[in-house]
């Protein structure tokens, strides 16, 4: 918990920051950042940039295409080459769960996990907590309720676990294909239907529908989902005043969400994409500069 809070703090430093013009710092000049991304980002993959070049840091993208991964070099090998090119931080999202954790075993540089397989995705937890301290002026003592497919989503899983760290409720739910019984693990509820989940949460946070779900027979359609577990007006009635809206991005309008609540004024969708620059800076600067946790 202390560490959570202590990061938030620095990120709320860096979201103030992120007002001002012009943007750069040199806290981190002289340090090396490599972005290994072995599955598509937009907000991720840019956001850790956007950070390191903020902060002074020399920034380099490892492209797949081209490597020598393609000549038949195995990863390890590749990664161990990267960091004796002396790379101060290595920023890795893999398909599959574990890799960060095994890199961070062998490598002499920092990791950092952007998202590994079904796992984890501690940074996106992270700015959506910041992003909720903003809105609401607490992260403690809320009701979250985490809607569509958790059985999947690494967002859903590192999340609660934050949540829960500090306080929070947590209530799971969505198609009942997707939201099994094993999650009550974590230490969440399990409700539904979604219109009984929502109605005293403080956040709603809907999680994108992968489409290859849909094709593997979880629901039966993309419109079956949106009529029976989207964020429409329906369901939009059914939240408590004051509640607000959020989704880890990206979007499929009309799907998990109407296509106009995007920008709905209870929204923080847009928030939490500058809140990703704010607290990927704060992680970057207590890794390198030595900052102590509480």
């Amino acid at each position: 918990k202390g560490d959570i809070l202590f990061i938030l703090e620095r990120a709320a430093h860096w979201r103030a920051f992120l007002e001002t013009s012009p943007k750069f710092e040199s806290v981190l000049s002289g340090y090396s950042m490599v972005c290994l991304f072995f599955e598509p980002s937009t907000r991720t993959r840019m956001s850790f940039e956007m950070a390191g070049k903020l902060l002074g840091m020399n920034v380099l993208n490892f492209s797949l295409e081209g490597s020598s991964l393609e000549k038949g070099e195995s990863f390890r090998d590749t990664v161990r080459t990267i960091a004796r090119m002396k790379a101060d931080v290595l920023v890795v999202r893999h398909r599959d769960s574990g890799i960060p954790e095994y890199l961070a075993s062998f490598l002499p540089c920092h990791v950092v996990n952007a998202g590994d397989g079904m796992r984890e995705h501690p940074t996106q937890a992270l700015l959506d907590l910041l992003a909720i301290r903003r809105a609401l002026g607490r992260v403690e003592g809320l009701r979250v309720a985490i809607l569509g497919d958790i059985l999947h989503s690494r967002v859903a899983r590192s999340l609660a676990l934050a949540l829960m760290k500090l306080g929070n409720s947590v209530v799971f739910s969505g198609p009942p294909t997707l939201v099994p019984e094993s999650v009550l693990a974590l230490g969440v509820e399990r409700v539904f239907p979604v219109e009984r989940a929502v109605e005293d949460a403080d956040v709603v946070y809907l999680l994108r529908i992968q489409r290859e779900r849909q094709e593997a027979g979880y629901f039966p359609s993309l419109q079956e989902y949106a009529r029976f577990f989207g964020l429409g007006e329906g369901l939009l009635a059914r939240m408590k005043e004051g509640a607000f809206i959020m989704h880890p991005g990206p979007v499929n309008r009309g799907v998990e969400i109407g296509h106009r609540f995007v920008e709905h004024e209870s929204s923080l969708i847009e928030e939490q994409v500058t809140c990703g620059v704010a607290v990927r800076m704060a992680v970057l600067e207590i890794l390198l500069r030595g900052e102590k946790m509480p």
